[in-house]
């Protein structure tokens, strides 16, 4: 999963989790709220009734009676004063009922008693439950509706400044692993970002890429020219023993050793060109400039290898367009390629064996495919079979384990997508997609 994606859904779920906490909490920080506002009117009454009181006096509000009560028309607020004993000292809020005109109502009521010529009072101001309760409903619906359009202006907020975060490391991905071939060709540019951890990996990954790129080079140069000298004295080795076996009075057990010695000569010659090839294409110093039709390009290497083919008389079907090309190619480096393939399907094939060439067109190319009915390849050894030197475990038929590193080669400088299929005792199918 992608660092961004994770982000973001750390995000979102943190969101939805805040959301869900606050519905489930909102009821009781609503009905907080109303009780704590409530509370605050009735002391703000309180206080304007104790200036009147201190201002008009106590019978501004009796005029005449022992008590004083009065109710608004819906009987949701009430003030009285009434007479209290002189020890009774109060001053809360509570809820309470009171009767009123036949109905019994519940009240947040504010008592405090206060003293007067001597005497004793108990203010009460009252106000219905419901009164206060009514706006809670709405209220939260507000609330909530106001919190999800914050939770989703914060979220578009936190996706864009997400994304201009990321970018540099998007970036870097993209130009650094994915869409990079290796050799690394071209002038690395350094991507910009004030954050310092992504200017960190990208110059550690430059850094890193150059390294490869010289310590390739080097390999190259190294095989190229290693190669290249081993091939003199290799021909002059072999010069000398075939001047040596032309000689008179040569004993039959020393012709056979020099027989031998030449064949290893001859091992050695074919390594080192096959070296030298590889080295060759790494360094791009084949044109790319051919016109070739597969079928004459197959029907040719056939025919080359037709004494092998009757030796183990392996049938060969070649099923493949007449008409059909591949242009801006390389046909010496292709004849390599069919060539090796068509052998190995040869050498690891069994006796009255078959031998399948067929094509086709698929929506991202031309594919040839080359199967045999060989001894196949375990599927363990299948990711190394490109590697040099790398053997098959059967021993009658081990290569030099350079065949299909040249193979590879080839594919990789035609930019030709090869794949392997096989079963061990089923065969094994070499596919080749050429780009359209």
């Amino acid at each position: 999963m992608k660092l961004s994606t994770k982000l973001l859904l750390f995000i979102s779920s943190s969101k939805l989790i805040i959301v869900i906490i606050f519905i489930l909490l909102l009821p009781m920080l609503v009905e907080q709220i109303a009780s704590e506002y409530t509370n605050y009117i009735l002391g703000q009454q309180k206080t304007k009734v104790l200036a009147d009181l201190e201002q008009n006096g106590l019978q501004y509000y009796l005029q005449g009676d022992k008590e004083y009560g009065s109710y608004t028309m819906l009987k949701e607020e009430y003030i009285a004063i009434e007479p209290a004993p002189a020890d009774l000292h109060i001053d809360n809020i509570k809820e309470s009922q009171r009767i009123v005109e036949h109905d019994t109502l519940n009240y947040r009521i504010l008592s405090y008693t206060f003293q007067d010529k001597g005497q004793t009072y108990l203010l009460e101001i009252g106000k219905t439950v419901n009164s206060i309760t009514q706006y809670n409903k709405p209220l939260q619906r507000f609330t909530l509706y106001t919190l999800i359009v914050l939770i989703a202006f914060t979220l578009v907020i936190d996706l864009s400044f997400l994304r201009l975060l990321i970018q540099p490391l998007n970036k870097i991905i993209k130009t650094r692993l994915l869409n990079r071939k290796f050799p690394f060709k071209g002038q690395q540019i350094s991507i910009k970002t004030s954050t310092y951890d992504f200017r960190y990996l990208d110059e550690s990954l430059l850094l890193l890429m150059k390294q490869v790129n010289e310590a390739f080079e080097k390999e190259k140069e190294f095989t190229a020219n290693a190669s290249h000298e081993l091939m003199t004295p290799i021909s002059v080795l072999q010069s000398k023993m075939e001047n040596l076996l032309t000689e008179e009075g040569l004993e039959e057990p020393f012709a056979q050793h020099i027989v031998e010695m030449m064949k290893t000569l001859t091992r050695l010659k074919k390594i080192s060109s096959s070296l030298l090839l590889i080295s060759r294409i790494d360094n791009a110093q084949f044109a790319r400039k051919d016109l070739v039709y597969p079928l004459e390009l197959v029907r040719e290497i056939l025919e080359e290898l037709a004494i092998k083919l009757e030796e183990k008389q392996i049938e060969t079907k070649v099923n493949l367009t007449i008409n059909q090309n591949l242009a801006n190619v390389n046909r010496d480096l292709l004849f390599h390629l069919f060539y090796n393939l068509i052998n190995n399907a040869i050498k690891f094939n069994r006796a009255h064996g078959r031998i399948y060439i067929s094509d086709r067109i698929l929506i991202p190319g031309y594919e040839i495919s080359i199967r045999d009915t060989g001894v196949g390849i375990p599927e363990a050894q299948i990711p190394f079979i490109f590697d040099r030197f790398k053997k098959s475990t059967d021993g009658e038929n081990s290569g030099y384990g350079l065949g299909l590193t040249i193979v590879k080669s080839i594919c990789n400088y035609h930019h030709i997508a090869l794949s392997v299929e096989s079963d061990t005792d089923q065969g094994t199918v070499f596919k080749l997609l050429f780009p359209i």
